[in-house]
């Protein structure tokens, strides 16, 4: 990278003074954080939310968490830039502000829809398809919206959403080719009953995996993360938990052990609660036991180069 190139990142806002490029980071990829909490509503921060910068436009977003739709102004990305939207689940603090997201996009200037990716469902939570139906159908709670949502993939001149319900699979990883530079790839982790997706994105000879909410007991992460750029791992939960939350959530051990077998090369740990803030000494100590590499804690905005 020439030394002009990352004055001007810097100057922009884009990359901090402290920031050093990776040799995948050509075409100056950054994550950021736009939600790093979970659902509370005392924690001041938003919810799982997560947006992919390449050449300063954000290309791609992770989950839409509530209070995200905030930070993702604050964060200066234009929605005519957006191409991907995935969601790992559809609990209400990873989706809560998606219908913030559609509204938006009526007053951008978007001429190509945007992919939108997220699980099928089971008993307990809708597919992809039907979430989007019960919101945006002619029947649903948003339907004045419903024109902006192609349902049936044909293209309509006027849509600014495609979907796509992605199946559940813990077997092997799924792709899917966005364009010669950009692969998204998927597999199911377990948490708890809901069906759940981890995500990977490969772009521009960078990775970054985000697990999203699980428990790792179908033991799928590290095959789909292996070799990653940058892990965003949900850390929801302290060592000492159990119950409920250990069989939905996984504890730091298991995120250090993760990390260690997939080779990550900057682990992330976001998903934040209050029953883990506060606690990051013991839980990157924890890690630490298993996982050698870098370790952060996210925040809001936050700015994060592979």
């Amino acid at each position: 990278m020439k030394p002009y190139l990352l004055i001007v990142l810097i100057a922009t806002g884009l990359l901090n003074s402290t920031a050093v490029l990776s040799a995948c980071n050509n075409h100056h990829v950054v994550l950021q954080i736009l939600g790093s909490g979970g659902p509370e509503l005392n924690d001041k921060r938003a919810s799982s939310s997560y947006l992919i910068w390449v050449d300063q436009h954000a290309l791609l977003l992770i989950d839409a968490g509530g209070g995200s739709s905030l930070n993702y102004e604050r964060s200066g990305a234009k929605l005519e830039d957006l191409r991907v939207v995935l969601f790992s689940h559809f609990h209400a603090d990873h989706s809560a502000d998606f219908a913030a997201l559609v509204k938006g996009s009526y007053f951008s200037n978007r001429h190509q829809p945007i992919e939108v990716y997220g699980p099928a469902g089971n008993d307990w939570m809708p597919s992809t398809e039907q979430f989007m139906q019960q919101l945006f159908g002619e029947q649903g709670g948003y339907r004045y919206l419903n024109d902006l949502i192609d349902f049936k993939q044909g293209n309509q001149d006027n849509t600014l959403f495609k979907i796509h319900t992605v199946a559940l699979k813990k077997e092997n990883v799924q792709q899917f080719k966005i364009d010669p530079d950009i692969t998204l790839s998927a597999i199911q982790v377990h948490h708890g009953p809901l069906p759940a997706l981890a995500w990977r994105v490969d772009v521009h000879q960078c990775s970054l995996t985000f697990s999203g909410d699980m428990s790792n007991h179908f033991h799928t992460l590290e095959q789909l993360a292996r070799q990653s750029d940058i892990l965003v791992a949900h850390h929801a939960i302290p060592e000492s938990a159990t119950g409920v939350a250990r069989r939905l959530h996984m504890p730091p051990s298991e995120i250090g052990k993760i990390a260690d077998r997939a080779h990550i090369k900057k682990l992330v740990l976001s998903h934040r609660m209050n029953r883990t803030i506060g606690h990051e000494k013991s839980t990157e100590t924890i890690i630490k036991q298993s996982y050698s590499g870098r370790i952060l804690f996210a925040d809001d905005l936050d700015k994060i180069l592979p």
